[in-house]
């Protein structure tokens, strides 16, 4: 047997991998991911590169002897090498291939700065042995590089994500053997299986108006997903009208259409990912649906715990290398903001792929200008089509016209106001403002009734004014997941069997929680927070005249509304004045318009992601570590308590015990609550509290904890006012 003189790598029984096989099989790889977006070249070029390192005689020393000879820096050659071929986004790639992107740095770092502009001036050994092994391709420049910034920036991530997850998968199969990747049905496949199921509804006598009109936006999305190119759509359809299977079918259809690689679904929050996955998992195969998010079963196991499916879903979670995708806002733009190897190797597989974020509102404003940029980049230089899904369409068209000129936004569902008349299943009434009291008396006089509040305090009062006969119930974060999963189950089983059922809730009942309610109440806020809300009121249209589902809108009398939502509530006031009826695409509109206007153009973009890598930020140029600290999409001061109820109990005393590790906590996740310091430090003076670390404890008291109401917010000791 031939022993190899410059090894990369060396597993456990002994085998050994030359560097040369490593780069080829890496080079390999990484040009079939780039070649999805006219990048071949280039991803093979940095895959030749970025081990070239290893071939100096200091890495050779460490391989064979990791006990004796120290570490070594083998990724900065395959850099330089880079820079001295004059491909920039190839350098930072390979700089970052194990440690992450790095900052560009400036003309005053030294060789020792961890920047691009260090690496370039650090002295490395020689590893000039590389050039007798290795021929590099001729690498052409990109038409769309060179002329902004932040495009060159992003062609570095698309690129980088190329190179990692090359090595990532080739070092994965020398030392492990080959994995239980892929296996999935494909997307041909997929769509028929959807098909089979849309054909039974279209094909049949729709039972109602209201399933008529579903019938309608489902033809248009898969009429439209065949007929229309790759780009940049929405999808406005009113809550209810079936957006859901709808926007599916779109996706699928002009994935099979295009022969594209993957369907993506973004969804804003947690909390209704199980529904969606439980709606595509019994229509598609739950092994053909990828669920990335914390609460994914495959997170909440050990390991060696997982059956061959979740094994495999563990792995493809690691680069969506899966047909249907379905992953949270904040996995997904973190992601693309991101330097860490492990979060942006899932990156490549976006290009070629139907991207569908639900819930378009919930883009947050901070964020909203880099959200759109990245959205614009993935349409106009990577082959993706995006559709931005909700019953509430925010203006961006003027944003994707100033980012990406060139790229129009296009509306799948046609004539929109005919279908919000005709799918109108309630109607507004504003009470003005109502003493707490008196919204208490209002909620009892209901039978059924939702009622949405901007504060969890506000909540748990108005709770405590309505009948207890079993039929009331306190939907806030100050319960835990498992709790509110519980009480939603038997929420829903109370409205379909018509017994007593009066909620109190904040915004989280509005994230897609498929209810119904005769009647609903909203506290002020913002118009899509109305709409959500009347979008759980008659949502089945049980009742055909819309006249006898009122959606109430109030303000409380001594509860000022939080800072916080004072634009929003500005913006639905004038949307109030000027447009009349506020569920129609016209005062929709309006109100975005007049939001994005109260807050200001630095508003949607309060981190100035776009000029860092524009104009470069504190004199750093392309600051890709620095900015993937900045681009957190929810930025709380919370502190976790964990709560010892039902199987949290257990996995409590492994905490408490120092069994800590990354799946317990996962585990744990179902039975966690997100406090402020002021209420998690009034617990901890109260005693209640077993700190596990500075930012999170176990609840030792269970009299802080209801069942029915959640975490009290009014502790002795510490203010209890949470939004």
């Amino acid at each position: 047997m031939k022993k190899d003189k410059y090894i990369a790598h060396r597993a456990e029984d002994g085998r050994t991998q030359s560097v040369k096989s490593h780069l080829e099989g890496t080079a390999t790889l990484a040009e079939q991911f780039a070649a999805s977006f006219g990048a071949a070249a280039w991803g093979r070029w940095a895959g030749l590169v970025h081990d070239i390192g290893k071939y100096s005689a200091p890495f050779q020393r460490r391989i064979n002897d990791p006990e004796h000879a120290p570490r070594t820096d083998h990724s900065t050659a395959g850099a330089q090498e880079a820079l001295r071929h004059g491909l920039a986004p190839a350098a930072y790639a390979i700089a970052g291939h194990h440690a992450g992107l790095p900052d560009g740095g400036s003309t005053l770092d030294t060789s020792d700065a961890p920047t691009m502009v260090g690496r370039s001036r650090k002295r490395i050994p020689d590893c000039s042995p590389w050039q007798q092994e290795v021929v590099l391709p001729q690498v052409s420049p990109l038409p769309f590089l060179g002329s902004d910034g932040f495009t060159d920036s992003f062609f570095t991530r698309m690129l980088y994500s190329c190179l990692v997850d090359a090595d990532f998968l080739d070092t994965e199969t020398f030392m492990q053997g080959l994995q239980p990747r892929g296996g999935y049905a494909p997307l041909p496949v997929l769509l028929d299986m959807l098909t089979a199921k849309t054909d039974s509804w279209l094909n049949a006598d729709p039972a109602s108006d209201l399933n008529r009109r579903r019938n309608d936006i489902l033809r248009a999305c898969i009429d439209h997903g065949a007929q229309w190119p790759q780009g940049l759509y929405t999808l406005t359809v009113p809550t209810g009208g079936g957006k859901t299977t709808a926007s599916l079918a779109f996706a699928l259809r002009h994935a099979a259409e295009h022969k594209m690689q993957r369907v993506i679904y973004v969804i804003p929050y947690t909390s209704i990912i199980d529904q969606t996955v439980e709606v595509f998992s019994e229509i598609l195969g739950s092994e053909n649906v990828l669920a990335h998010y914390s609460e994914a079963a495959f997170r909440q196991k050990d390991p060696e715990d997982l059956t061959p499916e979740e094994y495999r879903q563990l792995l493809a979670s690691e680069n969506w290398d899966a047909p249907l995708v379905v992953t949270t806002a904040v996995q997904f733009f973190e992601s693309l903001y991101a330097s860490r190897p492990s979060r942006c190797r899932k990156l490549h597989n976006l290009a070629n792929s139907v991207i569908i974020f639900d819930e378009a509102q919930t883009l947050p404003l901070p964020y909203l200008r880099p959200c759109c940029a990245a959205i614009a980049q993935l349409v106009e230089h990577y082959g993706a089509t995006a559709v931005l899904c909700t019953a509430t369409q925010p203006t961006l068209a003027p944003l994707f016209a100033a980012l990406a000129p060139g790229l129009p936004l296009r509306e799948i569902c046609p004539d929109g106001e005919t279908l919000y008349q005709a799918l109108r299943r309630n109607h507004v009434e504003d009470l003005g403002c109502l003493s707490l009291k008196a919204l208490g008396q209002r909620l009892t006089a209901h039978r059924q009734v939702l009622c949405v509040v901007n504060r969890r305090k506000t909540a748990q009062q108005l709770y405590a004014a309505l009948p207890k006969d079993g039929g009331s119930f306190c939907l806030t974060t100050l319960l835990c997941a498992a709790d509110r999963r519980t009480k939603l189950a038997e929420i829903r089983k109370r409205l379909k069997n018509g017994l007593p059922c009066r909620v109190v809730s904040t915004s989280l009942i509005e994230a897609g929680v498929d209810v119904d309610f005769p009647v609903a109440y909203r506290e002020e806020a913002g118009l899509d927070s109305l709409l959500q809300t009347a979008g759980r009121c008659n949502r089945e249209g049980k009742e055909s005249d819309p006249a006898r589902c009122p959606v109430y809108l109030f303000s409380l009398e001594d509860s000022p509304s939080p800072r916080m939502l004072e634009p929003q509530i500005t913006a639905l006031r004038a949307a109030q004045r000027e447009c009349g009826e506020l569920d129609m695409p016209e005062a929709i509109a309006y109100y975005f318009k007049t939001l994005y206007g109260v807050k200001g153009e630095e508003a949607l973009d309060q981190k100035n992601i776009m000029d860092a890598f524009r104009r470069g930020w504190n004199g750093v140029q392309f600051p890709f570590a620095t900015v993937s600290k900045e681009f957190i999409l929810i930025e709380s001061p919370t502190r976790t308590i964990y709560l010892p109820i039902d199987e949290g109990k257990a996995l409590c005393q492994q905490l408490q015990a120092g069994q800590i590790n990354r799946t317990l906590y996962r585990k744990l996740g179902p039975y966690s609550l997100e406090v402020y310091a002021e209420q998690y430090q009034a617990l901890y003076q109260a005693g209640a509290l077993d700190p596990i670390d500075e930012r999170s404890a176990v609840l030792t008291s269970p009299i802080w904890y209801d069942r029915e109401t959640g975490l009290k917010s009014d502790i002795q000791g510490g203010q209890g006012l949470f939004l």
